[in-house]
């Protein structure tokens, strides 16, 4: 099989959801939980989750500066908890508000923007971009619902250019089958 070798951190959350979507598109997923395994990869995944435990685990599997290391060299793309890890690993300058949408009972699926055409996102405890940093552009906002549905709020960001791109989203396309982010990931 031809494609890049993705590497999609495998300590907690949509793992698997994420994998298949990747072999999907033709290219090769690498499961991350070692230091090791982040060798060679070409892209990075940091699935969604729940963002404390993630980082719990990056320390304790002494991953922490090799994630961020590697989310600096490869085109990169943070999901929910991976949102909240990229932002608190100072890998994408944004700031971001957990659980912004409400508990779980308020999840949502809907079709949002996305650059020139659109995604169908599922939110799930789903965190919010509050500030976006300088070079980083916006791609997609939503009213949605929960305790900050009353405006638009930015759900997915990109940051950079080529190989030190990285994309951060609230949502999880990943549970929907809409390629849509993967396939700007990777193309």
């Amino acid at each position: 099989m031809s494609g890049r070798l993705v590497g999609v951190l495998a300590l907690q959350g949509g793992v698997a959801e994420h994998a298949r979507m990747i072999e999907s598109l033709g290219h090769r997923p690498r499961l991350v939980r070692r230091v090791g395994d982040l060798e060679g990869i070409e892209a990075l995944v940091l699935p969604g989750g729940e963002s404390t435990t993630l980082r719990r685990l990056l320390a304790a599997f002494d991953l922490t500066e090799a994630i961020e290391d590697a989310a600096r060299r490869v085109p990169t793309l943070g999901t929910c908890a991976g949102l909240i890890l990229l932002a608190t690993l100072g890998v994408l300058d944004v700031d971001v508000e957990r659980n912004a949408f409400g508990p779980q009972v308020d999840s949502a699926t809907t079709r949002l923007p996305w650059k020139d055409g659109s995604v169908v996102a599922a939110f799930i405890r789903a965190p919010r971009i509050t500030r976006v940093g300088h070079g980083v552009r916006v791609c997609s906002t939503w009213r949605g619902v929960g305790r900050n549905g009353s405006g638009p709020a930015i759900v997915g960001v990109e940051q950079g250019e080529g190989e030190e791109r990285v994309l951060g989203i609230s949502f999880h396309p990943e549970l929907t089958g809409d390629t849509t982010i993967h396939r700007d990931l990777l193309g």
